[in-house]
């Protein structure tokens, strides 16, 4: 019961609180290698705050459960207060070694980057005009990816209620991760005729619909005003637009009236390996909601048909 598990843990707690460290992962170490049974405690809470692997270790699934053990945890015993988390933004609960979160996040990318390199599909060179069914294919019959890519679409199920910030999460941790020849090749197949099959492959890859539809669909105007006020995806716009639009940019910058004044034939993108690379960085971010112009005052349509273009325009990369 919960009850055994918080007298187990305050008994084993008290028997290390002398112990000269706030080493938040020196104390699971010993509490792990302990041969009185913490190890089987420590199982328990863990499958109580069901810890997400995918990328970020610092988000609980079942966070009233899981903050109820850690808090109660925190009060009783004062050296773990530095071991939760309550103000860094990686961390959306409090959770078990909060203050490990960045560290550990960090670990899991790199430890995810070695398998991809371990990966036959990292060795391949990218290839223009693939079609996503033969991409899907490929990544399931590849061990590294078809494991990346499981742990995406648990999270992105279309079979579970769909929570778009936790599936933009797992598609950014996704691409990210990965060599860039795989998601160039990822995230820039197409499907050539109607093909059922494909299209559905397409859109597992593409994070459709969890991670890019919303109901109603929002303006395209009000995609670019809520990025900017979100650090991730004003940092990801600004490098997107620097490396893909820099005509864009360098005429107008953040002067809307400016860009009224631009036509789509007034703004070459570059298309090289860095705008590619800050194109799939916004994978996993509002800018790649899909948005609209309509209902919108006559006079919010050109800026607003400019934001759409620059968001979702194939015209970049075909």
């Amino acid at each position: 019961s919960l009850h055994s598990v918080f007298t187990v843990l305050f008994m084993y707690f008290t028997s290390i609180s002398t112990a000269q460290t706030t080493d938040c992962l020196h104390l699971r170490e010993q509490c792990i290698n302990d041969a009185n049974g913490c190890k089987s405690v420590w199982n328990v809470v863990e499958d109580v705050c069901n810890i997400s692997v995918l990328g970020n270790r610092c988000k609980a699934e079942d966070a009233i459960g899981c903050n109820r053990i850690i808090q109660v945890l925190a009060d009783e015993y004062p050296e773990f207060k530095n071991c939760v988390c309550t103000t860094d933004d990686l961390c959306s609960i409090t959770t078990l070694l909060g203050k490990q979160c960045s560290f550990d996040k960090d670990n899991i990318s790199t430890e995810t980057k070695l398998q991809w390199s371990l990966s036959a599909l990292s060795k391949q060179a990218y290839t223009a005009n693939r079609t996503c069914l033969d991409v899907n294919k490929e990544c399931v019959e590849d061990e590294v990816c078809n494991k990346q890519l499981s742990l995406y679409l648990k999270v992105c199920s279309v079979n579970k209620k769909c929570n778009m910030g936790e599936c933009q999460a797992a598609i950014r941790f996704f691409y990210q991760n990965m060599p860039f020849e795989v998601a160039q090749m990822m995230t820039f197949c197409d499907c050539i005729q109607p093909d059922e099959s494909c299209h559905r492959a397409r859109e597992l890859l593409h994070g459709k619909p969890c991670a890019v539809t919303a109901v109603p669909p929002p303006s395209c105007l009000n995609i670019i005003h809520v990025c900017e006020e979100n650090e991730l995806c004003r940092k990801k716009y600004t490098t997107f637009r620097s490396k893909c639009w820099r005509h864009v940019t360098k005429k107008c910058y953040d002067d809307e009236a400016c860009l009224e004044t631009l036509i789509k034939g007034d703004m070459p993108c570059s298309a090289n390996a860095d705008c590619k690379a800050a194109y799939i960085s916004n994978w996993g971010t509002m800018l790649r909601v899909e948005c609209t112009c309509q209902n919108l005052l006559p006079t919010e349509q050109p800026l607003c048909k400019l934001f759409h273009h620059m968001l979702h325009s194939k015209s970049c990369f075909s």
